[in-house]
């Protein structure tokens, strides 16, 4: 059976026991598509993060709302200027070395003068004052302490790094320490029981990285993992009759989106992106690929997104007609085999895309069918995730089809802010700004007004709405198998954590 759980609230879900497996069973094996190929938590620090090996400053409810991390409370000064961040006693990295202040700004340092979300935010310097870390920025910034509870920001222990001071080692604070990492496909886990907090009931706990969808079904019905993430239409379905798991389906702030390099000669009117988009059978896709109709994407912004999604938009349509006479407009004219022609040359672009999500590669066959009826040739590439921002930063990027959450950060500013804010982003606009845009993104991170935020969110998002930058599709499902007898599960909507140090398995 099928639980359609809200993504509001955290889901606690206690799955009751098969005989005797309590004692059989002690160490907690999760599948995923995600490989974790790197100790840098600029790479793979949403696993290390979703492990429970390092932890942040700032934690998160199941609302988004923000509570106590590794700092107990946090302070900004009357000019919105200097944030500080009172750390908790008695913590220590799972060294043995002791968690303080100057091996926090050191790690927090280091994220900040990496690509991410803290490099987008206005820092201008990270200190250790006595029991403390100091923040000193360039304007203020509410949104500070989201961003801190970014995957990115993760505390790594100083001895986790080499002499060169690159990360070697994944040593952190965490309820979970590393027993043994192969990259890029496992880590296995022991329980921290010198951890700081409550410690976890399980003692161990593996990770392992199965790229193909059937493969990580197949793990779910033998009983070779307990939780397997992301499954795809067909597995999922035939896991509902398999009685020695459970499935579950929870719809999350992401969304499956079209990246459009609109610096491209093809794509930098307006027009063009409007018609690609018209051209995209949503309903269709939802229905027959995801098999959850209610996900067509009408904004970017899902309805699980709360604050950020605007009901009064009007919903993205489909419309061949209208795509061709856009088309029709910037000059386009068919071809003798029905591909759209200007100035000599055909419209042929190239999608890149990636198996690790396994409906994007039949949602990439989907459009390919659907955009050569408005005269677009595409052809579709399914190699490595990393060829996505890698087509971003050399430029040779025509368009992406990926999932985009839009709550890494609790606070959405932080995703948004890295994704449209001056620049783009490596998962987000490409060749397009917009200074209103940026503006609006200033404003609502500079503040914790809601009237203000609400103002220029609405802003944000209509703009978004018109210019399509990226075009979304679908908004997504997060698809999770569970072991029978596995309890305290928990599906986290902001998918910060696979709620490992919850876990028991039922007598």
């Amino acid at each position: 059976m099928i639980r359609r759980l809200c993504a509001a609230t955290f889901v606690s879900v206690l799955l009751f026991s098969m005989p005797g497996l309590a004692e059989e069973k002690s160490r907690v094996t999760i599948a995923s598509p995600w490989e974790v190929s790197s100790f840098d938590t600029a790479v793979s620090g949403f696993a290390i993060q979703a492990l429970e090996i390092m932890e942040n400053l700032v934690d998160a409810d199941e609302t988004g709302t923000l509570q106590p991390g590794l700092a107990t409370s946090w302070a900004v000064s009357d000019d919105g200027l200097t944030w500080t961040f009172q750390l908790r006693d008695g913590v220590t990295f799972h060294d043995g070395t002791v968690f303080d202040s100057a091996a926090a700004a050191q790690s927090l340092t280091r994220s900040w003068q990496k690509p991410g979300v803290l490099a987008k935010a206005p820092v201008s310097g990270v200190s250790a004052k006595g029991d403390a870390v100091v923040f000193t920025l360039e304007r203020p910034f509410a949104a500070l302490p989201a961003i801190l509870a970014h995957a990115t920001t993760i505390i790594q222990a100083p001895s986790a790094l080499d002499a060169e001071g690159q990360p070697a080692a994944l040593i952190g604070t965490g309820p979970f320490k590393v027993e043994r990492f192969t990259p890029p496909q496992s880590i296995d886990l022991l329980r921290n029981d010198s951890y700081w907090g409550e410690a976890p009931k399980i003692p161990a706990a593996s990770y392992l990285a199965a790229g193909r969808a059937e493969t990580r079904a197949l793990l779910a019905e033998s009983g070779d993992a307990d939780m397997v993430f992301t499954l795809d239409p067909s597995g999922f379905a035939r896991l509902e009759d398999v009685d020695s798991v459970k499935t579950l389906a929870v719809p999350i702030p992401r969304v499956v989106t079209l990246k459009v390099n609109a610096a491209h000669r093809f794509f930098s009117d307006p027009r063009a992106r409007q018609a690609l988009s018209l051209a995209i059978n949503r309903d269709g896709i939802a229905t027959v690929i995801t098999r959850f109709p209610e996900a067509a994407a009408g904004q970017l912004f899902p309805p699980a997104l709360s604050g950020w999604h605007d009901p009064a938009l009007p919903r993205l349509g489909y419309d061949v007609e209208a795509a061709k006479g856009l088309l029709a407009e910037l000059g386009w004219t068919a071809g003798d085999d029905g591909i759209l022609v200007k100035d000599g040359e055909r419209f042929s672009v190239l999608l890149r895309t990636f198996p690790d999500r396994p409906e994007l590669p039949l949602m990439a066959a989907a459009l390919q069918d659907q955009w050569r009826q408005i005269g677009v040739e595409l052809e579709v590439s399914v190699a490595s995730y990393s060829e996505i921002p890698a087509g971003h930063q050399d430029g040779t990027l025509h368009v992406a089809l990926y999932a985009r959450n839009y709550a890494l950060t609790p606070d959405p500013i932080g995703t948004v802010l890295q994704d449209f804010g001056p620049g783009g982003g490596d998962w987000g606009a490409m060749g397009w700004e917009s200074s209103e845009v940026a503006d609006a993104l200033t404003a609502i991170s500079a503040t914790g007004d809601q009237a203000i935020r609400s103002e220029n969110i609405a802003k944000v998002a209509r703009i978004l709405h018109d210019e399509l930058p990226v075009i979304p599709i679908v908004w997504y499902q997060h698809t999770v198998a569970v072991a029978s007898g596995l309890q305290g599960v928990v599906i986290d909507p902001l998918q910060r954590s696979y709620g490992l140090s919850k876990l028991s398995w039922s007598e």
